[in-house]
């Protein structure tokens, strides 16, 4: 089966950086209320699929018939974005709204602490009890300069970890989808059968198990966090107080250190993993390198969608195996937000823009042509047929997923998403992989730095669990 070129330039499209500017007619009487006649300022990261700029192009669109404000709509590649905002920021001239994927723990916790994050309460408190808790947990932050917590910003989609592997590499192995193991070593053990068997007949450049390894990947820290929840190591106790200094835990970080490394050890992950960007666990995986990968979105099968028997078909998407002590997995989530900011020039429109957004109608759409990468906060939306489709088989997997799930921990505690923004996990493993040092050591350091961390943000409250 041939690998569709298209897929592999929507992903560079991702990385190169566009501009999309919209305007409409003048409407004095709403622009009135800004600071000046300039449109409202939305920074957006750019999407995985042409798809995604198109769906947020047409809500802004609406919301500017609806409201009378003007938009200027600009898209960038996610760290041109980042770096964008944070620049924007130091030169206290920030856009009036922002998306990025990191935003949830590279941006909003620091920005909210610092007093430059705009309150939202006034669009949250109305459609609370629509969000899951942990959409409401993880905008919900501490301002050093009110010495209040609040609301700093709008949650729109959330993530979880997913299982994909291609059905037609895993028969040429000799195996069906039943020969799968759910007991969690022989789950992984299995993977690494596969891949045996298809070295033996020549593909000498497959891989059983796509995990990552790389500082640069976000996804590396979600899967890293998911095995530590499997063999049910908590950094932090219920209390947020941090628990790096008991020796079982210690240990037990070790442990799970010298599990996800031996993979890459023995030659069951790929050796360029170590220096994967976001989107290379998925093209190395379209691309067929991969038997099996790990993914925090949809994303991977959503980019087929156009290709029936590869969507339907060709690529399953698969639960977690049971933990080790063989009780069922709890999914980790996280969860995507839109910022404003206390010195945005619009903070009307910002606002205005921020409540159309959160409309259930729109974000809904929004998803929906999206190609269901993300999954919706607001369980409502569950009922409409996209997401209620049983014959979907990678939706309908993560419905059953998302049925049992917890927050990460940088959605409680702000100081959790700083371990997330430096992916302390990715810097640990290239240590190890890449550099040679042991787990012990690697543990060590990283135990350390988790402490500086945490005295770092020792004001915003740290123990205190929303």
């Amino acid at each position: 089966m041939k690998f569709k070129l298209t897929v592999i330039l929507c992903f560079l499209l991702s990385l190169v950086l566009v501009t999309c500017s919209q305007s409409t007619p003048d409407h004095s009487a709403s622009l009135s209320t800004n600071n000046n006649n300039t449109p409202v300022s939305i920074w957006w990261t750019n999407g995985y699929y042409p798809e995604e700029d198109e769906a947020i192009q047409q809500i802004v669109r609406q919301w500017e018939d609806e409201s009378g404000f003007k938009a200027e709509l600009n898209f960038s590649a996610e760290e041109v974005n980042l770096q964008r905002i944070q620049a924007a920021l130091e030169d206290n001239n920030p856009p009036d709204i922002v998306y990025n994927q990191k935003a949830e723990f590279a941006l909003n916790p620091r920005v909210a602490w610092e007093g430059k994050g705009s309150e939202v309460s006034a669009v949250i408190e109305p459609i609370q009890e629509r969000y899951t808790s942990s959409a409401v947990r993880s905008t919900y932050l501490y301002n050093t300069r009110t010495k209040n917590s609040g609301y700093y910003a709008v949650p729109i989609h959330q993530q979880t970890l997913h299982i994909h592997y291609w059905r037609d590499l895993l028969n040429d192995a000799g195996f069906t989808d039943s020969d799968i193991p759910r007991e969690w070593d022989k789950f992984w053990s299995f993977w690494q059968q596969v891949q045996d068997k298809l070295r033996e007949q020549g593909q000498a450049d497959i891989y059983g198990i796509g995990l990552n390894f790389s500082a640069e990947a976000n996804d590396t820290f979600y899967e890293f966090e998911q095995v530590l929840a499997a063999y049910g190591v908590n950094l932090l106790d219920d209390q947020g107080q941090l628990q790096v200094e008991n020796p079982q835990v210690r240990q037990d970080l070790i442990q799970v250190l010298e599990w996800f490394t031996d993979f890459y050890k023995q030659g069951y992950v790929p050796e360029d993993s170590v220096d994967w960007l976001p989107a290379d666990n998925n093209v190395n995986f379209l691309n067929r390198r991969l038997v099996m990968t790990l993914n925090p979105t949809l994303s991977i099968p959503a980019s087929q969608r156009s290709d029936e028997p590869v969507y339907h078909d060709q690529i399953v998407t698969l639960e977690l195996p049971q933990n080790p002590d063989g009780s069922s997995p709890e999914y980790l989530v996280s969860v995507k937000q839109i910022l404003s900011f206390a010195d945005s020039p619009h903070e009307q429109g910002a606002k205005s823009f921020l409540s159309f957004i959160v409309k259930p109608e729109v974000i809904n759409e929004y998803l929906k042509q999206s190609a269901g990468r993300y999954f919706p906060v607001m369980p409502e939306l569950l009922s409409d047929p996209f997401w209620n489709n049983l014959d979907d088989p990678h939706i309908s997997v993560a419905r059953q997923q998302f049925a049992s799930t917890r927050p990460l921990n940088s959605i409680l505690y702000p100081a959790y998403a700083q371990l997330f923004a430096e992916n302390i996990w990715g810097q640990a493993l290239e240590k190890i992989v890449v550099e040679g040092v042991s787990a012990e050591t690697a543990a060590d350091q990283v135990i350390q730095q988790i402490k500086t961390i945490f005295a770092q943000w020792k004001q915003l409250k740290i123990g205190e669990k929303i």
